[in-house]
């Protein structure tokens, strides 16, 4: 897993970050091959966003999976605008380090299969993603 950083952010204990997400993607019966996660700004995600999904906003994550095939580990690019965990962070009245770690989990549980276009989908991995913050912070 590589993270990448053209925006400066604190991404404390990356081994342990790592480890906890290999072992959420085996919990899912996958295997993590490649995961880079690059930290860019709101402007940098809004051209990502233009230029490979004909989106016009900006968003705080973007999740790129790279398989061919869904049972082929897991190859992916997660671009996370920091500019909005920031402001996301105020709205939700967490901390930016839990803020910044729900949308990583958030972009693992996309390529693990879950999806947030309806309301019942946006429950579930809201409370996935609160599953696996508590795992990750609270042990």
């Amino acid at each position: 897993m590589t993270f990448l950083f053209k925006k400066s952010v604190s991404l404390s204990d990356r081994k342990r970050l790592k480890a906890f997400i290999s072992g959420l993607v085996q919990q899912h019966g996958q295997h993590l091959n490649v995961l880079n996660v690059t930290f860019c700004s709101d402007e940098e995600i809004l051209e990502v966003n233009r230029q490979y999904l004909n989106h016009d906003y900006y968003t705080d994550i973007i999740t790129f999976d790279l398989r061919e095939r869904v049972t082929d580990s897991m190859a992916a690019e997660l671009f996370i605008s920091v500019d909005t965990v920031k402001s996301n962070s105020i709205i939700n009245k967490s901390t930016v380090q839990r803020e910044l770690h729900r949308v990583i989990f958030h972009g693992v549980l996309h390529l693990l299969g879950f999806n947030d276009k309806s309301v019942q989908e946006q429950t579930l991995m809201r409370q996935m993603e609160d599953a696996a913050l508590k795992n990750y912070f609270d042990k």
